[in-house]
């Protein structure tokens, strides 16, 4: 018996050590891979882009940037979750588009700044949810609501990723371009000194209204509206 019991505990010590070494190493190696920078002019500016992949979701973000990353002032920063019914089609359902190009025009009058485009569709649920969720909301239910019902959370998305993207680039210190406070605290949390929050509100529509609402009353979101 006590051959056997020195026998086990020589395994569970080599056990030990092997998980370990597997934990250090996963810490040790970035859950990021950074692509190759080019030249992105666009009709608002002349910007920087650079693709960067999710190693474990295999998603692909994307920084869009000007002027130098890593002086010493607070860097001007727009963290946007990927719409496409926003960003691409100009949906009137939301706000996310007119954020967007509005974060872009102000990086580009101050000629320094940077904008993390995370592919987080839907509150980060993906495109198909969100538009069984946007089918529920025809039917008279708001936006955290509809996200309950089909069985999520009201917002997945995850900003530690983004955070780890500024750190590789070098960014640690921000301005940060957003009317959502969770977004900062949650940086905050990564390590990222939000110094200052500068909000950028969209006017309503008749269609995002409710939407914006929603947001401003049960997410917090810094809206006047």
């Amino acid at each position: 018996v006590m051959i056997m019991a020195k026998v086990n505990f020589k395994n569970l010590t080599k056990l030990k050590l092997a998980l370990n070494f597997i934990r250090d190493k996963i810490k040790r190696t970035s859950s990021i891979k950074r692509g190759v920078e080019v030249q992105m002019p666009t009709s608002y500016g002349k910007f920087k882009l650079i693709p960067f992949l999710q190693i474990g979701t295999k998603k692909e973000h994307v920084v869009l940037f000007k002027g130098n990353l890593t002086d010493d002032s607070p860097l001007l920063v727009r963290m946007h979750s990927s719409c496409a019914t926003g960003d691409i089609f100009s949906s009137m359902r939301c706000d996310c588009g007119e954020q967007l190009h509005k974060a872009m025009e102000l990086i580009e009058k101050e000629g320094r700044g940077l904008i993390l485009y995370l592919n987080q569709e839907g509150r980060g649920i993906g495109l198909m949810e969100k538009m069984r969720a946007y089918k529920l909301q025809e039917e008279g239910f708001d936006t955290i609501e509809a996200n309950l019902k089909l069985g999520h959370n009201a917002d997945e998305r995850d900003y530690s990723i983004g955070a780890e993207i500024l750190k590789q680039l070098g960014v640690t210190k921000i301005r940060l371009l957003t009317n959502n406070p969770d977004k900062s605290i949650s940086l905050s949390r990564c390590g990222i000194i939000v110094t200052d929050t500068i909000p950028l509100e969209i006017a309503p529509n008749s269609y995002d209204i409710k939407y914006l609402m929603t947001k401003r009353d049960r997410m917090g979101h810094k809206l006047h509206l």
